[in-house]
């Protein structure tokens, strides 16, 4: 067994304490020297240093990535909303102009009706005209159920377009004076001149110069550019004073031998989206 050995533990406290005194000493000397470090502890932090950013780089790095596929799914789902509401803009901008347009054809359509207060008229919306038939029929979303019959008179905007034709429950098709149909809507009308009227039926339309023509004109008043045309009753197959247009031109016939006069008609007619139908005079019997 090993005896204890007192001077041996001395010398090692001694040697402790001579660490731990230097230890201060040098710290002490640190401070006082406005905290310099020695050449051995600068060699260490500088150590260190190096050491956290070889270890912090790749961690860095790596957050650096990951924030930047962050950003960039970030920007991609921006984009993506952005041209959703860009596209539902342009969906916007449509139904705005579309809208505007109805209000505009409502407006005109309220203000023909403002001037047609001795008749009984529905307002009905155009739901079909096809290309083919785009001068020839229209289709609006008003029948029988709504009291509309063949034969009445159908305005728009500021005047005559045609005449009902057919008539089912909810619809009805109209027949436009535009139509090359020679043997049908015809109207009788009369020329308001200022010596006096002239009268004659409305049966062709000149699709090159956009003007309804009147034929078989009765009597030899002078007619005049701006003579106001409108129907005049007779034959019982539309009520009179309805609004067709305003005289053009008159000319010869092809034969010579009667008068035909262009009337350039108040109606738009190759654009009518509401259209108002004449049922009766207004207080007359069914």
């Amino acid at each position: 067994m090993k005896k204890f050995n007192p001077n041996k533990n001395i010398i090692i406290t001694l040697i402790v304490v001579i660490i731990v005194v230097t230890i201060i000493s040098l710290t002490a000397a640190n401070r006082a020297n406005k905290g310099k470090t020695n050449l051995g502890q600068s060699a260490v932090n500088d150590s260190v240093g190096f050491i956290d950013k070889i270890v912090s780089f790749p961690a860095k790095a790596i957050g650096g990535g990951i924030s930047s596929i962050s950003t960039l799914f970030n920007t991609y789902d921006e984009n993506e909303r952005l041209k959703e509401r860009i596209d539902s803009y342009g969906e916007l901008s449509i139904q705005n102009d579309n809208l505007k347009k109805e209000n505009e054809a409502l407006k005109k359509e309220l203000a023909l009706n403002e001037t047609l207060g001795n008749y009984e008229r529905v307002t009905a919306t155009v739901v079909t005209r096809t290309p083919d038939m785009w001068q020839d029929i229209l289709i609006v979303d008003r029948g029988s159920k709504d009291g509309i019959e063949p034969n009445m008179a159908v305005l728009s905007q500021k005047g005559l377009i045609g005449r009902v034709i057919e008539v089912s429950a909810s619809t009805s098709k109209i027949e436009l004076l535009t139509s090359k149909n020679q043997n049908s809507n015809h109207f009788p009308v009369q020329i308001n001149s200022a010596n006096g009227d002239s009268y004659g039926l409305l049966k062709t339309y000149d699709d090159k110069e956009n003007t309804l023509i009147v034929s078989q004109i009765v009597g030899d008043l002078d007619i005049k550019e701006g003579d106001v045309v409108q129907t005049s009753g007779l034959g019982q197959n539309s009520p009179a004073n309805l609004p067709v247009g305003v005289v053009e031109k008159v000319k010869p016939d092809s034969y010579g031998l009667d008068r035909e006069v262009y009337v350039k008609p108040y109606a738009e007619m190759y654009n009518m989206p509401v259209v108002t139908i004449i049922k009766r005079l207004a207080g007359a019997g069914e």
